[in-house]
C-alpha cells in the first residue's frame, strides 16, 4: 500500500510542476501586462502615466523579460515558499491572500464533508427503499437549504480581529450558508451515484447468499455492498473538491467572503501575473490533493486495486 501511495505521490508532484507550467502560461494569454492595465487606470482617473515611468515600472517587475525567465524566476520563489510581489497591491503575495487562503479552505473542505454525510445516507436509503415514498423524500432533502446567518464569514466586530476561540466560533455559526450552497449541487449528483452504484450491488447473488443465511438486513447491507459502492462515489473526489473551490469564487462575489475569490477577480482584471498565478496555481494543486486523496480512499476501501497495481 505505502509503495501505491508512493507512486501516486510521485504523480502527483510531476503534476502539480505542470499545473505551474500552464497556470503562469494562461495569465500571459491577455494582451498587454499589468503596467498597461495600469496606464488605463490612472487614465481612468485622470492622470498621466509617462513612458519613463512606464519602462521603469517594467523594469522593476521584469515584465519586458521573456516569459520562460518570469516563469524561472517565479518558481525559484515558490519553491522556498515566496510567492512574489503582489504588483496591484505592492505587498508580497503571501501577505495579500493572508487568512484568506486557510478560509478558502475551510469552506471547501466544509463543502466536501457536507456532501459526504448528507449524500452517503441517503444515497443508502434511498437505493434499499427504491421507488417508496421515503425514496423520493430522502433524495428531495439534498436540495433543502435551512435558516442561518447570511453575507460574510465573520460579525462585523470580528472581521478584523485577531484568532481566538471567539473568532472561531463566529466562523463556525456564519460556515453553514456558504458550505451549503456549494456543497448542495454535489450532493445531489453524489446522492444518485451512490443510489445507482448501490442498487448493481444489492441484485448481486452473494446479497441473496447472505439473506439465506439469516444474516440481519442492516449487515446485509453495510457489510459488503456499501462498501462495494463506494469505490466509484470515493473516486469523485478527484474533481469534486476542485469544482467546490472554483465554485467557491463566484460564492464569494456575491456573498461577501473573505476568500481568495474576489482576490483572482481583482488580480486578472489588473493582470497582476504573481498573485493571480499563485490563486490559480492553488486550485490546481487542490484537484491533485483530490485525486490523491481519492485513490488513498480506493486502495482502502478496496485491497484489489493494490494487488493491480502489483
Amino acid at each position: 500500500m505505502l509503495a501505491y501511495i508512493g507512486r501516486r505521490a510521485l504523480l502527483a508532484v510531476f503534476t502539480v510542476w505542470a499545473i505551474s507550467v500552464l497556470s503562469f502560461a494562461i495569465i500571459q494569454l491577455p494582451p498587454g501586462d499589468y503596467v498597461t492595465s495600469y496606464i488605463a487606470q490612472m487614465a481612468s482617473m485622470g492622470s498621466v502615466v509617462s513612458d519613463e515611468e512606464a519602462q521603469n515600472l517594467r523594469i522593476q517587475y521584469g515584465l519586458g523579460q521573456p516569459i520562460y525567465i518570469q516563469y524561472l524566476k517565479w518558481m525559484k520563489l515558490v519553491v522556498v515558499g515566496n510567492f512574489g510581489m503582489s504588483m496591484e497591491w505592492r505587498r508580497p503575495v503571501t501577505e495579500v491572500i493572508g487568512d484568506r487562503l486557510w478560509l478558502t479552505v475551510v469552506v471547501a473542505v466544509a463543502s466536501l464533508i457536507l456532501t459526504w454525510v448528507l449524500a452517503l445516507p441517503i444515497g443508502i436509503f434511498s437505493a434499499v427503499r427504491q421507488y417508496s415514498a421515503g425514496d423520493y423524500v430522502a433524495t428531495f432533502i439534498g436540495f433543502i437549504l435551512f435558516n442561518a446567518h447570511v453575507g460574510g464569514l465573520f460579525s462585523p466586530d470580528m472581521q478584523d480581529a485577531p484568532w481566538s476561540l471567539a473568532r472561531a466560533w463566529d466562523l463556525a455559526k456564519h460556515l453553514p450558508i456558504p458550505a451549503l450552497i456549494l456543497g448542495l449541487a454535489g450532493t445531489a449528483q453524489q446522492i444518485r451515484i451512490m443510489r445507482a452504484n448501490l442498487l448493481d450491488e444489492l441484485r448481486k447473488p452473494y446479497v441473496v447468499t447472505a439473506r439465506s443465511k439469516g444474516l440481519s438486513e442492516l449487515r446485509v447491507i453495510l457489510k459488503y455492498p456499501v462498501r462495494m459502492a463506494l469505490n466509484p462515489f470515493a473516486s469523485t473526489i478527484g474533481y469534486t473538491l476542485p469544482y467546490i473551490v472554483s465554485g467557491s469564487i463566484i460564492v464569494s462575489l456575491v456573498l461577501g467572503l473573505p476568500t481568495v475569490g474576489p482576490l483572482l477577480l481583482k488580480a486578472l482584471i489588473a493582470q497582476d501575473m504573481f498573485l493571480a498565478g499563485t490563486i490559480v496555481l492553488f486550485l490546481g494543486v487542490m484537484t491533485v490533493i483530490g485525486t490523491l486523496l481519492s485513490d488513498v480512499l480506493l486502495v482502502w476501501i478496496d485491497p484489489r486495486i493494490r494487488l493491480e497495481e502489483t
